[in-house]
C-alpha cells in the first residue's frame, strides 16, 4: 500500500501538500504550529483536518506493520505463496490482516488440532477434495488406531478439522462480516431476573427492543452497551441462520456425494460452533469503535465552543456555588479573577434565611460594585436562582444599580475544588469556596478556567465514561491544544495549566516558565524564552507564536506573527512607509487596503511572503493583543427567572444551547430544567446531524412545544410557526 497515495486521495490533497504535512508531522511539528505558521506547505490545512490526517496517517503506519509482521510469521512457517502477499498487499484494515493470518496463528488445543495429533490431516484432505469415487467410510478404516477406535470417529476427527480450515478461510469470514452488518439485527432484553429492579427502568425502551444492525444510531449502541455491562440487559445480533450458513458453505462444496455431504456438516458446525459467535462479537466491536468515535467527535464539537466562549471581562463578578443544608457559598473576585472576599449564605432551604442573606450580599454587592452573579447550576440552583432575581430587583430599585446574573454549568467544579491543583491555588480555602471562585472565573475566562478540569468531567458529552480512555484523552487534549493556541497565550500572566497546551510545551517546562517569571519578573520578550531551563530552540519555534507579551519591547510580541518573520513583517511595514510605533498605536488601519492597490502577489514578493502568510500578518499588525474571541455572542445576562410551571405551549423564548447530541440539542432558556430540540425540530430542512446548525454557547429563538411537569420534561422547536 501507498501510504502516501492514500492519503492524498482520502483528503482530497495535491501530492504536492501531502508529502509536506507527512515530513512535517514526522520532522516533530506540532499541529497548532503547522495549521497556524506553514499554510502555504499544507494548502491551509485546518487543525482539525490535521489532527484526522495524523490518526489515519498513524492507523496506516500500523497497518503497515502488522502486515510486514504477519509476513515474517508466516514465511517462518515456509508457507507463504503468491496468493497470501496479494491478500496482505490488498487488506486494507487490520481485522482483514487478521484473518488472513488466523489459519497460522499458533492455536491453543482445539478440536481440530487434537484430531490433527491422531494423524487425521490426511483423512481430511482427502475428503474436502470431495472426489465421488473414494468410499470415504473404507478409507477411514486406515485411521484406525488406538486413539481412533471406529470409521465414525475418524470421520468425526476429520469434520474438526475441515471445521477449522473453514472457520480460518479469511474471505468466508469477510463475507459473514458483511452478512451480519447488512442484514442483522440487534435485539435487547431485560437480563433474567432484573425486569422488576428499580435501576433497570433507566433501559425501559431496550426491555423488548430490536432494529437493523445498518441502522442503529450510535447512541442506542452506546446505551445497549451500558446496559449489558451494568448487567441489565441481554444484547445479541440475529440473523438468518440457514442463509448464513449456505454462505459458509459456499466456497468449498463441490458436487463429491458423500464427501460433499460431510463437509456441508463440517461447515455448519463451522458457523454455529465458530464464526457465529466471533463474527457477532466483531460486529458488537466495530459499532462501539463506530460509536465511540462519534461520541468522541461529539465531545470534541461541545467542548471547542464551550471553551471558546466570549469571555465576560473585566467586570467585577460574584460567584456562587448553591447548596441546601450546608449553605451556598459566596466569592467575589475582580476583573482579572483576583478574590476580594468571600462568604456563605442561607437562602435556600432548611434554613431559609433569605433576608439575613440579603443584607449580607447587598453590602458586598455595594462594596465591591459587582456587576454580575455567576451561579452554577447544581444542587439548589432553581432555589438560588429565584433568590437572586429577588435581591437583583430589589437592589436596583433601592440603588438604581444594574446588575445581571448568569447560570453557568457547574460540571467539573468540584473536581477541580478538590484537585490538588485547587489545594495549590487556594491552600487556605475549603473544597466548597475554591468552587464559587471557579464557578466566578468561568464566566470571566471559560477557556483559563475550565482548562484546569479534567475534559471528561465537563459535562458536554454523552456516555464519555465508556470510551476508550487513551482514545479519548487523546482527542480531548487536542481540542485543548487548539483552543488554546488559536487563542494565544499571555506569558506574564498564563497558570501552568493553560502553558502546557501551548504548542512545544509540556507540565515540566511550563512550570519552568512560571518559575522562571517569579525569578526575573515580567518577561519583556519572546526571546526570553530561551533562557527558561529545558526549552530550547525546536520548542521555542513551536511554542513562540502562541504566546504574548502585553507592554513589552517588541509590539509583534504581542501579536500572533512568529518571530521567524519580523524581519519580513517589518519589511511589509517598510513598504507602506509604517512603522512598529504605528502598529502600537493602531494607526495602520488602511493597511490592507493599501496592499490591496499595490497587488498582493508583488507585496508577497517583495516581503518573501507566502499570501496566506501575508493575509495573517496584516489582520494580526491592524489589532494586535487581539483575541478572536471577542466576536462571538456573549453569555446572556438575566435579571427575571422563570418555572417550568409558567411555561405554555407557544411561548417564544431565547435561550442558549447547552449540549448537542445526536438526536438532538439541549438548550437552556432560563428554567431549571433544559429544554430539548429533537433533530426534527431544529430547522425546515432536511439535517444529518444538529452539528450541522447548533453549537454549544450559542444563542437561539426557541418556541415551547411541550411540557410535562410532572416529568420535569420541556419540548422545544425551532421551526417557523405552522410548521
Amino acid at each position: 500500500m501507498d501510504i502516501l497515495q492514500t492519503i492524498t486521495q482520502e483528503f482530497h490533497l495535491t501530492p504536492t501538500h501531502a508529502t509536506n504535512i507527512v515530513a512535517l508531522i514526522d520532522e516533530g511539528n506540532t499541529i497548532p504550529f503547522i495549521a497556524r505558521y506553514r499554510k502555504e506547505m499544507t494548502g491551509s490545512c485546518d487543525d482539525q483536518v490535521l489532527r484526522e490526517l495524523f490518526d489515519r496517517l498513524t492507523y496506516l503506519r500500523n497497518l503497515e506493520k502488522r502486515k510486514e509482521e504477519v509476513q515474517s510469521a508466516i514465511t517462518e512457517q515456509g508457507k507463504m505463496t503468491e496468493e497470501i502477499l496479494a491478500a496482505l498487499d490488498k487488506a486494507a484494515t487490520l481485522t482483514e490482516v487478521e484473518d488472513i493470518y488466523r489459519p497460522y496463528k499458533q492455536k491453543r488445543k482445539t478440536r481440530a488440532s487434537v484430531a490433527i495429533a491422531k494423524g487425521l490431516q490426511p483423512l481430511a484432505d482427502l475428503i474436502l477434495a470431495q472426489d465421488k469415487s473414494r468410499n470415504i467410510k473404507k478409507e477411514a478404516e486406515n485411521y484406525l488406531t488406538d486413539e481412533v477406535a471406529t470409521v465414525d470417529d475418524a470421520i468425526a476427527g476429520a469434520r474438526d478439522i475441515i471445521a477449522e480450515i473453514v472457520s480460518d478461510d479469511a474471505a468466508t469470514r469477510k463475507k459473514l462480516r458483511n452478512f451480519f452488518f447488512k442484514h442483522g439485527e440487534i435485539v435487547s432484553s431485560y437480563a433474567k431476573g432484573k425486569e422488576e429492579e428499580d435501576e433497570a427502568k433507566t433501559y425501559g425502551m431496550y426491555a423488548d427492543y430490536r432494529e437493523p444492525v445498518s441502522e442503529i444510531k450510535s447512541h442506542r449502541v452506546l446505551a445497549l452497551n451500558r446496559g449489558e455491562k451494568e448487567e441489565f440487559l441481554k444484547v445479541s445480533i440475529l440473523v438468518d441462520v440457514e442463509f448464513a450458513k449456505r454462505i459458509t458453505a459456499a466456497a468449498f462444496l463441490k458436487d463429491g456425494g458423500e464427501s460433499s455431504a460431510i463437509v456441508k456438516e463440517a461447515a455448519e458446525d463451522a458457523y454455529t460452533r465458530l464464526i457465529a459467535p466471533s463474527v457477532e462479537r466483531e460486529v458488537r466491536a466495530q459499532l462501539f469503535d463506530d460509536a465511540s468515535e462519534q461520541a468522541i467527535k461529539m465531545f470534541e464539537v461541545n467542548l471547542k465552543p464551550l471553551l471558546m466562549q466570549p469571555p465576560v471581562k473585566d467586570k467585577i463578578t460574584m460567584g456562587w456555588d448553591p447548596a441546601f443544608r450546608t449553605g451556598c457559598k459566596i466569592c467575589v473576585v475582580d476583573g482579572t479573577g483576583k478574590v476580594l472576599d468571600k462568604t456563605v449564605v442561607f437562602p435556600t432551604p432548611p434554613q431559609n434565611k433569605t433576608e439575613e442573606a440579603k443584607v449580607v450580599l447587598k453590602k458586598l454587592i455595594e462594596k465591591y460594585k459587582v456587576e454580575v452573579i455567576s451561579c452554577g447550576n447544581g444542587t439548589a440552583s432553581k432555589e438560588s436562582e429565584i433568590f437572586i432575581a429577588e435581591l437583583i430587583k430589589e437592589i436596583k430599585q433601592e440603588t438604581g444599580r444594574e446588575v445581571g446574573y448568569v447560570i453557568v454549568n457547574e460540571a467539573g467544579a468540584s473536581v477541580y475544588s478538590a484537585s490538588a491543583l485547587g489545594a495549590e491555588e487556594f491552600p487556605d480555602y475549603d473544597v466548597t469556596a475554591r468552587s464559587a471562585v471557579s464557578i466566578a472565573r468561568r464566566l470571566q475566562d471559560p477557556l483559563a478556567e475550565l482548562i484546569k478540569i479534567d475534559p471528561k468531567s465537563i459535562g458536554v458529552g454523552q456516555y464519555q465514561h465508556d470510551m476508550n480512555e487513551k482514545r479519548l484523552d487523546g482527542a480531548l487534549s487536542g481540542v485543548l491544544e487548539d483552543c488554546v493556541n488559536s487563542v494565544g497565550v499571555d506569558l506574564n500572566t498564563a497558570s501552568v495549566s493553560l502553558l502546557k497546551f501551548v504548542a512545544g510545551l509540556n507540565s515540566s517546562v511550563a512550570k519552568n516558565i512560571v518559575a522562571y517569571r517569579e525569578e526575573n519578573g515580567k518577561f519583556k520578550s519572546r526571546k526570553q524564552l530561551l533562557k527558561v531551563p529545558k526549552l530550547g530552540e525546536k520548542a521555542f519555534t513551536q511554542c513562540a507564536g502562541f504566546l504574548r507579551i502585553d507592554g513589552g519591547d517588541n509590539i509583534l510580541d504581542n501579536t500572533a506573527v512568529h518571530p521567524e518573520s519580523y524581519a519580513k513583517a517589518e519589511k511589509l511595514l517598510a513598504l507602506f512607509s509604517y512603522t512598529k510605533e504605528d502598529v502600537k498605536l493602531r494607526r495602520i488601519a488602511d493597511l490592507r487596503q493599501k496592499i490591496q492597490a499595490y497587488g498582493e502577489d508583488r507585496a508577497a514578493k517583495e516581503t518573501e511572503l507566502d499570501r496566506a502568510t501575508l493575509s495573517d500578518i496584516v489582520t494580526e499588525l491592524m489589532k494586535p493583543g487581539r483575541d478572536i474571541r471577542e466576536g462571538l455572542p456573549a453569555p446572556m445576562l438575566r435579571t427575571d427567572v422563570m418555572g417550568i410551571e409558567d411555561l405554555k405551549v407557544g411561548m417564544e423564548l431565547t435561550g442558549t444551547v447547552r449540549n448537542v447530541i445526536d438526536f438532538g440539542a439541549f438548550i437552556d432558556i432560563g428554567v431549571h430544567q433544559d429544554g430539548l430540540v429533537h433533530i426534527s425540530e431544529i430547522t425546515d430542512r432536511y439535517i444529518r446531524h444538529p452539528s450541522e446548525v447548533l453549537k454549544v454557547g450559542q444563542i437561539v429563538q426557541v418556541r415551547v412545544k411541550e411540557v410535562d411537569v410532572k416529568k420535569k420534561r420541556i419540548g422545544l422547536t425551532m421551526k417557523k410557526k405552522g410548521k
